[in-house]
């Protein structure tokens, strides 16, 4: 398993966090971005998927609001903060990541004691298993990384679920969804049904799935983007990248279900993994230009078939 694990990191880490090569800017949660999207939900958006910075989301009621992710590192975070401050003066908060990597999480120590910390135990498992090894990767990458997550820890839960949470914040709730080994083992999805609004993470975004888990397989995620869609989301909030609505899922339908097939047909032929691969990547190439993220999928979509 452990093998197992650092080819998944490894996979992970050479195509960047959003399959992008080079940052164009510092990893930095943008201050006085926050927007409103619905009558309760807001976000700070980071339209140019820029590497390392997450989407930010803030449900606020009249009692308390929830934050959801945090930025990398307590820099961040303290951004954060001051975002939810200004749109829930006074509000108890509850705070929850989409999944544990340093970019969703390691800002939470940025937030006051009194902030509730709520942790599906799938997430509790991942932090177990592996730790701090993908923000000791991070932090090689530059200065600013190193700066940013340097003495960064993980928040300790307040209150843990196993499968769903509801969250009442006061005229408004959120359901928190564990949605099993998709992009991680602890991926975490929020919906706001009076709002119709879905903070997705990384299980629907506009760019292509990062299989970053040695526990990721494409028959859990197409099962997780069916229970997403039977949300009926009108917007979709995603962990990176720009805003959308529900053709998020169906793209990643489409797209998962072609590795499927196509690596269970060419194991069937009796095709190696390695071959599988080099096959898909360049059928799909010209349909999808990220292709730095296809060979974890296709190497799940292969062990899968039979």
């Amino acid at each position: 398993m452990r093998s197992l694990i650092t080819i998944a990191l490894m996979m992970f880490v050479a195509v960047g966090v959003e399959g992008q090569q080079h940052a164009p800017r510092d990893p930095m949660v943008q201050a006085n971005a926050t927007r409103k999207l619905t009558a309760h939900v807001y976000a700070i958006e980071d339209k140019d998927t820029t590497p390392g910075v997450p989407n930010i989301g803030f449900v606020v009621g009249t009692r308390a609001a929830l934050v959801i992710d945090t930025g990398m590192g307590e820099r961040n975070g303290r951004t954060v903060l001051a975002e939810v401050e200004k749109i829930a003066p006074g509000k108890a908060l509850y705070l929850v990541t989409t999944h544990v990597h340093p970019e969703h999480d390691l800002g939470a120590g940025a937030f006051p004691g009194t902030t509730k910390m709520i942790r599906s135990e799938d997430q509790i498992k991942d932090i177990d298993e592996f730790g701090y090894q993908l923000a000791d990767v991070f932090m090689k990458r530059s200065a600013v990384n190193a700066e940013l997550l340097k003495g960064a820890k993980f928040r300790k839960a307040d209150i843990t679920f196993d499968k769903e949470y509801t969250l009442d914040l006061g005229g408004v709730t959120a359901r928190i969804l564990a949605m099993g080994p998709n992009h991680t083992r602890g991926d975490t999805a929020v919906f706001v049904p009076g709002d119709s609004v879905l903070f997705s993470g990384d299980i629907a975004m506009k760019g292509m799935p990062s299989f970053a888990s040695p526990y990721s397989t494409v028959s859990h995620w197409l099962k997780s983007l069916d229970v997403l869609d039977a949300l009926k989301p009108k917007i979709v909030v995603p962990s990176h990248g720009p805003i959308g609505d529900a053709t998020y899922m169906a793209n990643y339908r489409v797209y998962l279900t072609a590795i499927r097939d196509r690596a269970a047909a060419l194991k069937k032929e009796g095709k190696s993994q390695d071959e599988a691969v080099k096959t898909i990547t360049a059928e799909m190439q010209g349909r999808y230009p990220d292709t730095g993220r296809l060979a974890g999928a296709v190497r799940a979509a292969y062990a899968e078939a039979r």
